[in-house]
């Protein structure tokens, strides 16, 4: 059978912080120079997560600092090299919260959709309110309208945007047209995550599914465009 890859290759849950001094060899065996996530516990309930290069050093160092005598027990997990391992620190930190942690994780290109979803709730209610007093319906119109930052990227460029997807080891092409909406196969779609469920035939988020061509060769998620535009 083929070696199954994956991020986290050895772990030790939930120790009794008294092992790291009765054990320490063999703990320090495991960890010695490795890299990967550990999470300290108080009575069962999570304290603190955390991301480090040394374990051992790590682990040592909170029995001195400010989380001395906080934490009773703790997990380690001891990872391969991989460039995902601080966005799972995020994700633990904004998924548990830990009381130990003074500040939350950030994601390197994530959109929050915090914005997008309240502006998408206020159109659900006018929509609903309009379709009460019989006024008809935009919600179709407000959805098949371009993506503004699309648009204001190939006005800014001057350049068509060509976009390249991958699916089921198949390649699908596409590009963006200068008011922002996405050619795909002779037909416009509105945005990204449109054309990307044409293709897939499903709901899908078109700015992680489709890439661009930054350089020659090089192809980017589209949603490290879109955060590129915002900041400009």
């Amino acid at each position: 059978m083929p070696k199954k890859n994956g991020l986290v290759f050895q772990h030790l849950e939930r120790i009794d912080v008294g092992a790291l001094e009765r054990y320490q060899e063999i703990i320090r065996a495991y960890v010695r120079k490795r890299e990967g996530v550990y999470a300290l516990y108080r009575k069962g309930q999570l304290y603190y997560v955390g991301l480090a290069s040394d374990l051992k050093w790590r682990l040592a160092a909170h029995l001195k600092d400010r989380h001395k005598a906080k934490w009773d027990s703790f997990s380690i997990y001891l990872t391969a090299n991989s460039p995902y391992l601080r966005e799972l620190e995020s994700l633990m930190l904004r998924v548990f919260s830990p009381k130990g942690n003074k500040i939350s994780g950030k994601f390197a290109v994530s959109e929050n959709l915090a914005r997008r979803f309240k502006k998408d709730v206020n159109e659900y209610y006018k929509h609903e309110v309009r379709k009460l007093f019989g006024l008809g319906s935009r919600r179709k119109a407000i959805l098949d309208r371009p993506d503004s930052l699309l648009a204001r990227h190939i006005q800014q460029t001057g350049q068509s945007l060509w976009l390249r997807a991958i699916y089921k080891k198949k390649t699908y092409r596409a590009v963006v047209e200068k008011d922002g909406t996405v050619r795909f196969k002779n037909r416009k779609y509105p945005t990204p995550s449109a054309a990307g469920r044409a293709v897939i035939q499903r709901a899908c988020n078109g700015w992680a599914f489709w890439r661009y061509e930054q350089v020659p060769g090089q192809w980017i998620r589209l949603s490290e465009l879109r955060r590129i535009v915002k900041s400009r």
